[in-house]
């Protein structure tokens, strides 16, 4: 197992922006701003090749209430699974109360602590330690985490004491199953959703839009299978978005889209079918992510309300009539199970290996039972097809005058493609590719040929002639 690093402290103090340097990314989202990270964040970090696991938290007050309450109970939990804390605090704003509670924490927590005094650039160093010394932890180290001052003294001592797990070793640690991102609008059930799938209070639910501000990756096994989970913030409509915060937000969730094997689009079945929800499936369809469709909520409607809704399905996701729907109950685990199977189904289809010969077939088949139009008198003929990439499965068709075939019959073509090879939940993306005729360009060669042909049998015949007079005249 890689060892863990939790970093724990105040609200902007600069953990994310630690985690960051540490783990060489941009993952945690960084900003001028308190509360910023909620969640547990987890990064594996390198150093000197050794690796580790590396946990951002949110920042502790003592005195949360509402969903504060909830980040301190997450950062605490991180402290729990550590083998080492990063303890945070700022030299510019100097020793609080809040900094003397988490320190009477972890000195009862018996992890090994180390006191991390941040935003040391262009002060005092001495000076600014002096109060630190107070809180009773035996290693204080003073660094700048944007800058990187002081960092490789500090992990070089801390990865001394922990147990070594290099680069390229242990495999099993460092990869990932099939990554499942759970997308949707503000409050629809998303984070309820993750933490019923992981079995534990894993990430932060609070009946509140926007609680969840970054997307948040979790690693776990389930039937023996690797899975990644990516809970990630809920997107709400262009004109609806104000706060900076949550436009970074937002990125992050379309980047964990793009990340994603397999995307679970969660609807408030209360709410109903929504345009956003509709953006928000079209750009999972654009990314090329296996799809999965999940209306939560759905205990305690009744039978009216329920037949309303598949009615509204029907009519609205005409265009993804491929993906399987479910309805389920986050908060009460109501056909949660299910979804696996789903997903399962999916990523299968999206990850599957096509045969050049089988795809050939199907296509002849389609051609066989329909025809493609005639374009300028011409019949449109497609001759062969193969495989082009997976995730989505791309499909190559090779033919004549491909440019000229109508959206109708590429959408044939995909069905028929789709019921024959068994692909479920996935987009299929089709590439037509016109046939290069051998003779090209050389028309001209040709007619040149046959008029100096001509020219010459011209000449000869008139030489032929001269000698026959000739002949005669000598005769």
């Amino acid at each position: 197992m890689l060892p863990v690093i939790a970093i724990v402290g105040r609200p902007n103090v600069g953990k994310s922006t630690l985690f960051n340097r540490l783990t060489k990314s941009r993952d945690a989202l960084v900003a001028n701003y308190e509360g910023l990270t909620r969640d547990r964040k987890y990064g594996e970090a390198t150093y000197d090749d050794h690796r580790f696991l590396l946990i951002d938290t949110g920042g502790i007050t003592g005195e949360e209430v509402g969903i504060d309450e909830e980040m301190a109970k997450q950062s605490l939990a991180a402290v729990e699974e550590a083998d080492v804390v990063f303890f945070l605090v700022d030299a510019r704003a100097g020793l609080t109360g809040t900094d003397e509670v988490l320190a009477r924490h972890l000195r009862t927590s018996n992890k090994k602590t180390y006191l991390l005094v941040n935003k040391v650039d262009g002060v005092d160093v001495d000076i600014a330690l002096a109060d630190f010394y107070g809180l009773g932890l035996e290693r204080v180290c003073p660094i700048t985490a944007s800058q990187g001052r002081g960092l490789r003294s500090l992990m070089e001592e801390v990865l001394a004491g922990l147990p070594e797990a290099k680069i390229n070793d242990d495999e099993e640690d460092a990869k990932r199953g099939v990554k499942i991102g759970i997308i949707g609008r503000p409050n629809v059930g998303k984070s309820t959703l993750v933490n019923r799938m992981l079995g534990e209070d894993r990430v932060i639910v609070f009946d509140m839009p926007g609680t969840t501000r970054d997307s948040i990756y979790i690693d776990y096994e389930r039937d023996g299978k690797d899975y990644t989970i990516i809970d990630t913030a809920g997107v709400r409509r262009r004109k609806n978005v104000k706060e900076t915060v949550e436009k970074f937000s937002i990125v992050k969730t379309l980047q964990a889209i793009d990340d994603a094997n397999v995307v679970i689009v969660i609807m408030d079945a209360h709410e109903g079918i929504v345009d956003q929800d509709l953006h928000i499936m079209g750009y999972a369809l654009n990314s090329g992510r296996a799809l999965v469709i999940g209306i939560n909520k759905w205990d305690g409607m009744d039978a009216d309300a329920r037949d309303h809704i598949r009615s509204e399905l029907d009519r609205k996701l005409n265009f993804i009539d491929y993906a399987e729907i479910h309805f389920i109950s986050a908060l009460h685990g109501t056909g949660v199970g299910h979804l696996y199977e789903s997903v399962e189904k999916a990523y299968t289809s999206a990850t599957k290996r096509l045969v050049t010969n089988e795809l050939t077939q199907i296509l002849e088949g389609a051609v066989f039972d329909h025809q493609p139009p005639m374009i300028n008198g011409r019949r449109i003929k497609l001759r062969y097809a193969h495989a082009g990439g997976h995730n989505p499965p791309l499909i190559v068709v090779h033919g004549n005058q491909t440019g000229k075939i109508p959206a109708s019959y590429k959408r044939y073509l995909e069905k028929v493609f789709r019921r024959e090879l068994g692909l479920v939940g996935t987009p299929i993306r089709m590439e037509f590719k016109s046939s290069e005729n051998p003779f090209s360009g050389k028309e001209s060669v040709g007619i040149d040929r046959e008029k100096e042909k001509r020219r010459n049998n011209i000449r000869q015949n008139k030489k032929d002639k001269v000698k026959d007079r000739r002949k005669k005249k000598n005769k």
